[in-house]
């Protein structure tokens, strides 16, 4: 089932809101190259594309345990064993039914891993993490919700998953904070208590929006699966973002799971757009990337990670994405030592986790709790982590040089639960690689 990011309740004030809010291009040059071979899978991103992907996308273990434990023996981390009272953190996974992803549990676990015996823990206290398992359903939901408020957890946070509209106002309403990597419901990006510190399909939009203009596109269109109103949802997010920069719009849905969606793609094509891009899973992207292929092979692509994944590219050939435009909140082989980093404490706390594949999603959330707590003195409360929260101002993204967040309510205003709108955007080149990463809309 789809889960759109934002249902037909958004309002007239919202959409109005946004309009006004489309960002100039404020970009920092990384140098940095980054291989998508491994097929770095960032459901984040993918908002109100299809949350069904969440039932298709596996981590790929490595298949070299050997030199999985070798690489692990080797890894020197500092010691840094925190000494104060343990505090409890709440993690809610998507695990045990349709969308069953445990490499999301296993990265936020490396890092708890890591910071317990490594990093100081949180401001100098043990964590103990209660793990909650919701299958992506109502009542799994209610009842991990309902755990962390019994637990008397000091925040919860959720990497991904499509049921915070259940979970949100159980966790709030017991003045908890709820942390999430990405949003994918209107409450999540609304509700006070709730803090998102990455933007989802907001920053996939807005970023696509302010390269498009720089970029000189005047008419981008977006395709995407025609399950639930996620299409819709997209439009109605879209239509003031792209306009504003003086681009036209053009939104055309999919079938769902169509093995050959060429009538659709060509239709969309047929005004001759300057830019496209694909808002879907893994097979979406083969589908519609084949496609274009044989209906447009030189129209300009921008590509969320999904459709750069390992299984899509050995599908399609890299010919098909080469050029195109990469749109990622995560860049794993950047010369940067928060990437350095996640590479370690995976290899020597989950061996057996692909780092390549959505495990950061956990690590990310994890270790960003860490460096927002990191001043938080006594008995931590969950007054002071909310506080915390909302003091946090240019926090850099763990394994995502150049991305900040700052949970001041700034820096999407109609929706204040989101704490960045920005992404990084990079070029794909013949050999499918990442160039001249750039963070889109910090700050």
């Amino acid at each position: 089932m789809v889960a759109p990011i934002i249902g037909r309740s958004i309002s007239l004030r919202l959409r109005i809101a946004l309009v006004s809010r489309v960002p100039h291009f404020e970009g920092t040059q990384l140098k940095t190259t980054h291989s998508v071979r491994r097929g770095v899978r960032d459901v984040a991103v993918i908002g109100a594309a299809s949350l069904m992907v969440l039932g298709v996308v596996s981590g790929c273990a490595d298949s070299s345990s050997d030199s999985a434990d070798s690489a692990a023996a080797s890894i020197s981390l500092p010691s840094n064993v925190p000494q104060g009272d343990p505090i409890k953190l709440g993690f809610i996974a998507p695990e045990g039914g349709a969308a069953n992803l445990p490499m999301v549990r296993e990265g936020g676990e490396a890092a708890v891993e890591y910071l317990n015996n490594n990093g100081g823990g949180i401001g100098g206290h043990k964590i103990d993490l209660v793990v909650c398992k919701q299958q992506e359903d109502p009542a799994s939901a209610t009842n991990c919700a309902n755990q962390m408020v019994e637990q008397k957890v000091v925040a919860a946070v959720t990497p991904l998953g499509a049921q915070g509209a259940v979970m949100v106002p159980i966790i709030t309403g017991a003045d908890i904070p709820y942390v999430g990597q990405a949003p994918v419901s209107q409450v999540e990006m609304v509700t006070p208590g709730s803090f998102m510190l990455s933007g989802g399909i907001i920053a996939v939009l807005t970023g696509q929006a302010t390269v498009a203009a720089q970029e000189g596109v005047k008419k981008f269109t977006v395709f995407i699966g025609d399950s639930g109103d996620a299409a819709a949802s997209v439009k109605l997010l879209g239509d003031p973002l792209f306009s504003r920069a003086g681009i036209a719009l053009n939104v055309v849905t999919v079938p769902t799971g169509t093995a050959d969606p060429t009538p659709q793609i060509t239709a969309g094509l047929a005004d001759k757009p300057d830019a496209v891009t694909i808002l879907g899973d893994t097979s979406q992207c083969i589908s519609s990337l084949k496609a274009m292929q044989t209906a447009a092979p030189t129209v300009k692509k921008y590509l969320i990670s999904t459709c750069l994944d390992q299984k899509v590219i050995e599908s399609v050939g890299l010919e098909a994405v080469a050029g195109s435009k990469a749109f990622t909140s995560v860049n794993l082989s950047a010369d940067d030592p928060s990437v350095q980093l996640y590479k370690d404490v995976m290899a020597k706390y989950a061996p057996d986790t692909d780092p390549a594949g959505i495990a950061y999603t956990g690590y990310q959330v994890v270790m960003s709790m860490a460096e927002v707590g990191k001043s938080l003195t006594g008995p931590v409360t969950s007054e002071q982590f909310t506080a915390a929260l909302e003091a946090a101002k240019d926090v850099p993204f763990p394994a995502a040089p150049g991305l900040t967040f700052t949970c001041d309510g700034k820096a999407f205003p109609p929706l204040r639960a989101l704490c960045s709108k920005a992404i990084l955007a990079s070029d794909v080149t013949a050999d499918g690689s990442l160039e001249n990463s750039v963070a889109v809309n910090n700050g």
